[in-house]
């Protein structure tokens, strides 16, 4: 009797489960699956154990992303954080038609395809001609290759992910603003604090669960990165990474291993590996905060 009353709901929401058990967790158990085997697309695949994970775990290439990935993430997180609060701010400041133009303004690389805006900062990037070593050369300073310098090609392309992602934070950042009381700022300003201190006192403690959901989403984006390196360094699938693998990161390696390499189990086995990573992070920064609130 229950199962007939309740039978349209069912039917209401099985498109949803075919679609989501035929192209979410279809593929996750499959990639379990063939992670634990060498298999290229073409034979059987043959079983191997853990084989794949040791290979990757002892690779030179997995070493040099996962170096990468830790110097990206301790930069671009908190510096895309900080930029995307002080264009809050600013947007905050202003009213009407100044308030909506900063704020369509900042959030317009957010929706820019990606190839667009690697072709713009590549132009920007280009020795000689590019706009930024124009820039450099009125102060008398000599053409930089931003993109194939090891010394830059970090820096050159942490400049671009906060470029891109700090109007998007701007927004989450700018909903959490408007949500704080101004009786805290008047009581603020009675008690004699300045407008720094307002921000330090009043404003970061208010944002907290705003700036905690920011810099989580930001830090599992970070340990996805793909397609602002790739497309900055001109990657194919047998040879990415740039000079030296200066910009190799882990879904890189994974991409290049499966359809470079033809080493589709090696691949499935990196994803779960930076899968597990991430759950894990996540995992302990909820327990973190959950701890800090209870005490």
């Amino acid at each position: 009797m229950s199962l007939r009353r309740h039978l349209p709901h069912y039917l209401m929401i099985a498109p949803f489960m075919i679609l989501f058990a035929v192209f979410f967790l279809y593929p996750i158990l499959s990639g379990f699956y063939y992670s634990f085997h060498d298999w290229n697309g073409a034979k059987p695949p043959e079983f191997v154990g853990l084989q794949n994970y040791e290979k990757i775990l002892a690779s030179r290439d997995f070493s040099r992303a996962m170096g990468n990935l830790l110097i990206y993430i301790a930069i671009t997180v908190p510096l895309g954080i900080l930029v995307a609060l002080g264009l809050a701010l600013l947007v905050d400041s202003f009213t009407g038609r100044w308030a909506n133009f900063f704020r369509n303004a900042y959030f317009m690389p957010v929706v820019l395809p990606a190839f667009l805006a690697a072709t713009i900062w590549r132009w920007i990037y280009a020795p000689n001609l590019g706009l930024l070593n124009v820039i450099l050369g009125w102060f008398g300073a000599g053409s930089v290759n931003f993109l194939n310098d090891t010394g830059t090609m970090m820096y050159a392309l942490i400049a671009v992910d906060v470029w891109v992602s700090a109007g998007f934070n701007m927004v989450i950042l700018l909903a959490g603003l408007k949500n704080i009381p101004t009786e805290l700022y008047e009581a603020a300003r009675l008690d004699g604090a300045n407008k720094w201190q307002q921000i330090v006192h009043v404003t970061v403690p208010m944002l907290a669960p705003v700036l905690f959901f920011v810099f989580t989403y930001g830090l599992i984006s970070a340990m996805q990165v793909f397609d602002k390196p790739w497309l900055l360094t001109g990657s194919s699938f047998t040879s990415y990474g740039g000079r030296r693998n200066a910009l190799l990161f882990p879904v890189m390696d994974m991409m290049g291993r499966a359809f470079g390499g033809v080493k589709f189990g090696e691949a499935a086995a990196y994803g779960f590996l930076l899968t597990l990573a991430i759950i894990a992070i996540t995992a302990a920064m909820f327990l973190l905060r959950s701890w800090r609130e209870r005490r």
